[in-house]
C-alpha cells in the first residue's frame, strides 16, 4: 500500500511539472513527495494509537521539508506538493487523488472548534501559491483557488476562485476539466472595461438626446 501511494505520488509529480525530468530524480529530490511520505508513516502510527511516535515523524518532515501535514489527515495517492515550503495542512483535512498544492498553502481551521474543522478538497482540484482555505468547507472536484485567496464558504465543482475573501468568478459553463491551466485573466479589470463601455454608451445616448431636443 505504501509504494503503491508512493508511486501514485511520484507519477503526479511527473505529470504535473515539466521541469521533472525522471522518477528517480523526482524521489531523490522533490520535497513534496518525500512529504506525503513521511506523512503516510505517520498517518499508520496515528491510526495505530501511537501518537506521540506520529507527531514526532510529522516533525522531523517539516523539520526536512518545510511542509507540516498533521499525522491524522487524509491525503489521497496521486496528490503533488510543488516546492511546498510554508504548506500546512490541519488534522481533519481531507485531499483528493490528483489534486495539485502550491508553496505556502494553508488547509486550516478557524477558531478552537472541535471535530471536522479543517477543509475537504476534492479530487483534481488546484491550490495556487499562498491560499488559505479555512475551516470545515468544501472545495469541489476540478475547483481551482487562485493565488493569495482565503476560502471561507464551499466551492462548487469546477469553479474558479479569487480574492480576499474569496468570490467565484468562473464555473467553467458547468463543466470540470481537470487540467493545470490557471486562468491569466483579471475578472476585476474585465468588470470595470464592461462598465466604462456602458457609461460611454449612456453618454452618448444622452448626447444624442440632448441634440434633438435642441433641433
Amino acid at each position: 500500500m505504501f509504494f503503491k501511494a508512493l508511486r501514485a505520488d511520484i507519477a503526479a509529480a511527473k505529470r504535473c511539472d515539466p521541469a521533472a525530468r525522471n522518477k528517480f530524480e523526482i524521489f531523490l529530490t522533490y520535497s513534496g513527495v518525500r512529504a506525503l511520505s513521511y506523512h503516510r508513516l505517520a498517518n499508520l502510527l496515528y491510526r495505530m494509537r501511537l501518537k506521540l511516535l506520529a507527531r514526532i515523524c510529522s516533525q522531523w518532515a517539516k523539520f526536512s521539508t518545510g511542509i507540516e501535514i498533521h499525522p491524522a489527515a487524509k491525503i489521497a495517492a496521486g496528490v503533488f506538493i510543488d516546492h511546498g515550503h510554508g504548506v500546512v495542512i490541519g488534522e481533519t483535512a481531507e485531499v483528493g487523488e490528483g489534486t495539485v498544492i502550491y508553496q505556502g498553502c494553508t488547509l486550516g481551521g478557524t477558531g478552537k472548534q472541535t471535530g471536522k474543522r479543517h477543509p475537504t478538497i476534492g479530487r483534481n482540484c488546484v491550490i495556487s501559491a499562498g491560499a488559505k482555505v479555512l475551516g470545515n468547507i468544501t472545495v469541489g472536484d476540478c475547483a481551482k483557488v487562485g493565488a493569495g485567496a482565503v476560502v471561507l464558504r464551499d466551492v462548487p465543482s469546477g469553479a474558479t476562485v479569487v480574492g480576499v475573501p474569496a468570490k467565484v468568478v468562473r464555473v467553467n459553463g458547468g463543466k470540470t476539466v481537470p487540467d493545470l491551466a490557471q486562468e491569466k485573466s483579471d475578472p476585476y479589470l474585465a468588470e470595470l472595461r464592461a462598465l466604462r463601455e456602458r457609461v460611454a454608451a449612456l453618454e452618448q445616448s444622452l448626447q444624442k438626446s440632448d441634440n434633438k431636443e435642441r433641433k
